[in-house]
């Protein structure tokens, strides 16, 4: 994929010539703006001198929503969906494709793999799950929020050994009545029992974000961008 193949993006760097990256991918519905704003509240991370990159997914129909046409990184064919049910496979690998892509580029620009942290919401996280652990280049860390774990029966065979290290941050909601719990706790204790260090949060919101999360992405940003 060349450059003029890439996402469209929303890009905000915190210092001249930032020596990390952030790539933050939206839930369903939404598009690259919407966690623009997270990058004030990140207080303590932000000093390092970080470029948060926002990718606008494709537009594409949703089942789950009749068809209506909007920004998805991938179709969902029902709700309340488990770890081994029917996903939309080709659009979670086109997903994953595209995310490489800026992936490379951004090493292609001069930031080193290991100082980049995938991140993500709902949709956005799973496919920060999904990319992330398959990655050929040895990354900074993952933040999964509010999601689950994609494609979950192919990871032992298609997950990269450079990145079976990888810190992972995963928070939910303990109410989120779109991605339930149960949903995102399976597919952590999946991840532990195939031994990835995911570092876990719950608050008791829906699904959505709250600054005592916030606060912990942070924090996790503090300890991983070194």
């Amino acid at each position: 994929m060349s450059p003029t193949d890439l996402l469209s993006t929303v890009e905000i760097e915190t210092t001249r010539n930032p020596a990390f990256t952030v790539i933050w991918l939206h839930g369903l519905g939404a598009d690259g703006n919407d966690f623009v704003p997270i990058i004030n509240e990140l207080t303590s991370s932000s000093q390092k001198g970080i470029r948060f990159i926002f990718p606008h997914a494709p537009m594409r129909p949703v089942t789950v929503n009749n068809g209506y046409v909007m920004r998805a990184w991938y179709d969902i064919y029902g709700a309340g969906a488990k770890m081994d049910s029917r996903e939309d496979e080709t659009g979670i690998r086109d997903a994953q494709r595209a995310i490489d892509a800026l992936i490379n580029h951004e090493i292609q620009r001069g930031t080193a793999a290991h100082n980049i942290v995938l991140a993500g919401f709902s949709q956005g996280g799973a496919i920060a799950l999904q990319t992330g652990l398959r990655q050929k280049n040895r990354l900074a860390g993952i933040i999964a929020l509010s999601c689950y774990l994609p494609l979950a029966n192919y990871l032992a065979v298609e997950a990269h050994a450079n990145n079976t290290a990888i810190p992972i941050l995963m928070a939910h909601g303990a109410y989120d009545p779109i991605v339930p719990i149960s949903l995102a706790t399976a597919s952590r204790d999946y991840l532990l029992q195939a031994n990835y260090t995911v570092e876990w949060h719950e608050y008791p919101m829906e699904h959505t974000v709250c600054m005592q999360e916030i606060n912990d992405i942070d924090s996790w940003l503090q300890r991983v961008l070194t």
